[in-house]
């Protein structure tokens, strides 16, 4: 005998039941048979799942973390690169007599490293390369431009590179908090509530062969006795 188990989230006041957790419950159908093989490979996948939650669970918290960290530091940057766009614009006088294209980047160095299992890019190193330039034709304000353009470059690099790394570790936070999610509400539940009906009609099995069994060696009593 087949039987398909889908738990219905709704029926417990305490989970809150997102358009997403409602898709996941509709797709989430448990095939099992009324047997103990059955039960077994059920009970099987229930502790999996059990075992497993903990460690994502851990996982997402770590997630979370670094996803506010990075929103922090790009706040700070946001800041900095602001206000280093103001004192580009108090020089807004100044700027027809400068050459910008002194300033370039030449080179950005990248690493990675693991956050809650997730690989990451770490910024090594940003290289600005200042073109050579008349020290005494060029104005005195010109060491304070290349400054100020040096600077300019390289906090909108960090910044553009934690907005990266922000997008990459939120879509990773997502998908663990999916998978949270998809254990705790839909499959553990469901896995729990599949166990429960095999057993239950096990023991109603095993309750209805004892007493057919208490019945016949009854009927057989009786048999015997009318015998005699």
């Amino acid at each position: 005998m087949f039987e398909v188990a889908v738990y219905s989230a709704t029926n417990h006041a305490n989970i809150t039941v997102t358009p997403k957790i409602k898709d996941l419950i509709n797709i989430m159908a448990i095939k099992f048979q009324y047997n103990k093989t059955s039960l077994q490979q059920i009970e099987k996948q229930l502790k999996m799942r059990q075992r497993t939650l903990p460690i994502i669970k851990s996982k997402e918290t770590a997630l979370r973390l670094e996803v506010k960290r990075c929103k922090d530091e790009a706040v700070v940057l946001e800041e900095r690169l602001n206000s280093q766009i103001a004192g580009y614009e108090s020089m807004y006088a100044l700027w027809g007599e400068f050459d910008t294209s002194l300033v370039s980047l030449k080179d950005v160095q990248l690493g990675n490293k693991k956050i809650a299992g997730v690989k990451v890019p770490i910024l090594i190193n940003i290289e600005l390369e200042v073109k050579p330039f008349g020290l005494f034709s060029a104005p005195k304000w010109y060491f304070d431009g290349i400054k100020l353009l040096q600077g300019l470059a390289k906090t909108a690099v960090e910044r553009e590179f934690v907005l990266a790394k922000l997008a990459l570790l939120d879509h990773a936070r997502r998908k663990t908090t999916q998978k949270v999610n998809l254990f705790e509400k839909v499959q553990i539940p469901g896995y729990q509530e599949a166990v429960r009906k095999i057993k239950r009609f096990m023991e109603d099995e095993e309750n209805l062969s004892k007493s057919s069994q208490k019945i016949l060696k009854s009927l057989q009593e009786k048999r015997k006795e009318v015998e005699v």
